[in-house]
């Protein structure tokens, strides 16, 4: 089939976040967080400034964000710990799609454009976080920083998602995601669109401020701003 102006998307490559952008981040990471932190560290100590930080964190690589808190032996404790407690909040049902997010998916996919699904998680947890909303085998690619090499802000998960996908070039591709490192990721990979949502609690200001080009209520409205 020929293609034309009509049939071939302006963008070749969507790269969607998923805990706050297309899935439901209702306490989740801060609940698996507590939950590890009270099995490795067993105190209050502490504590409280952790979740602080683990809140103006969302977005970034897990391991990155328990390194800043802790030394090395503790933070890979503190990682294996957040795995297994996110792992148990997801079995027990702690984990849905973001409303509107499969149509846009699927409306997405229907149009011509590469998908990849990226994440702060663990590959185990990024898998674990797919199959519960039920969504294997609906983007190209899932990745995470163990696949990448750097998590957010840096551009790594987006480049890796372009060269992961066969996409043409990074003006060509759209970077979707609910918090400022999402939005500075999406910035430092060229990316020809920079997307967010204000479904992770974030306010416009601090995704603009931290790159985004445009800013959607939620990622239910991504499709008719991509026509």
């Amino acid at each position: 089939m020929t293609t034309t102006a009509e049939t071939t998307p302006r963008y070749e490559l969507v790269v969607l976040d998923l805990a706050g952008t297309t899935v439901v981040d209702d306490g989740l990471v801060e609940g698996a967080f507590a939950r590890a932190w009270d099995r490795v560290k067993r105190t209050d100590e502490g504590r409280a400034a952790a979740l602080a930080h683990v809140r103006a964190t969302m977005g970034q690589s897990k391991i990155e964000v328990f390194r800043a808190i802790a030394d090395e032996e503790t933070a890979q404790e503190l990682n294996r710990a957040f795995e297994r407690a996110i792992g148990e909040l997801i079995d027990g049902g702690h984990c849905a799609a973001i409303p509107g997010a499969e149509d846009t998916i699927r409306a997405l996919r229907d149009a011509g454009h590469k998908l990849a699904f990226t994440t702060g998680f663990a590959s185990t947890t990024a898998r674990a976080v797919v199959e519960a909303v039920g969504w294997d085998g609906l983007a190209d690619v899932v990745l995470t920083p163990a696949d990448a090499g750097r998590g957010r802000p840096a551009p790594d998960l987006p480049l890796t998602a372009l060269i992961r996908t066969g996409a043409g070039s990074v003006a060509s591709m759209v970077v979707v995601g609910d918090t400022p490192a999402d939005a500075a990721s999406g910035r430092a990979a060229g990316a020809g669109l920079v997307v967010g949502v204000l479904t992770g609690g974030e306010t416009e200001e601090s995704l603009r401020a931290a790159g985004a080009d445009l800013v959607l209520a939620s990622v239910a409205e991504l499709p008719e701003h991509l026509r």
